[in-house]
């Protein structure tokens, strides 16, 4: 029997900012591990907008086992526009078609890629949607049928965790 092949896709702006919302701070080598204990993937991908002053970010998740999928980011006023739900979609319909994916493991709350869970359900694929914040998860993912688990209540697992500095005349006891 073949082994199963797992691919992981992250829509990185909708993972960022549900983190933020609920106050959370992703140890992102954490999470690889979790992510790898928990659906024990061939390959995880994230997608985020290219913003050269964050390359110390991209070398970070690099380095904790990511590949990174960038879009060119466009500046419109103050925001910055880097969308990358169709590079999401191409990766996972490429994976789909090439057999280098059986099992796709989704982490958005974005209704956009529902029509790639229909795709993917349809046409007898096994997949999980892990959405970052449950209510902000579309209402088009929950009607779908896909196997769906929030983040919520896991992202203490995978959370930075800050160790307080002792005060200068602190002393320890023991």
């Amino acid at each position: 029997m073949e082994k199963t092949k797992t691919n992981i896709y992250i829509d990185g702006a909708n993972l960022h900012r549900a983190a933020k919302e609920l106050n959370f701070e992703i140890d992102y080598k954490k999470f690889h591990g979790w992510l790898r204990q928990k659906y024990g993937f061939d390959k995880v991908y994230i997608f985020i907008g290219l913003i050269p002053s964050n390359v110390k970010l991209y070398n970070y998740l690099q380095e904790s086992g990511f590949f990174i999928i960038f879009k060119e980011t466009v500046s419109v006023g103050t925001d910055i526009k880097g969308n990358c739900d169709a590079e999401l979609v191409l990766r996972s319909v490429s994976d789909f078609y090439t057999e280098k994916a059986d099992k796709f493991v989704l982490i958005t709350g974005d209704g956009d890629f529902a029509c790639l869970v229909k795709f993917l359900l349809e046409n007898k694929k096994e997949v999980v949607v892990l959405a970052p914040h449950n209510k902000k998860c579309s209402f088009l993912l929950r009607k779908s049928g896909v196997r769906l688990t929030y983040l919520n209540d896991l992202y203490h697992k995978f959370q930075k965790v800050y160790l307080k500095e002792k005060a200068p005349n602190e002393v320890e006891t023991s």
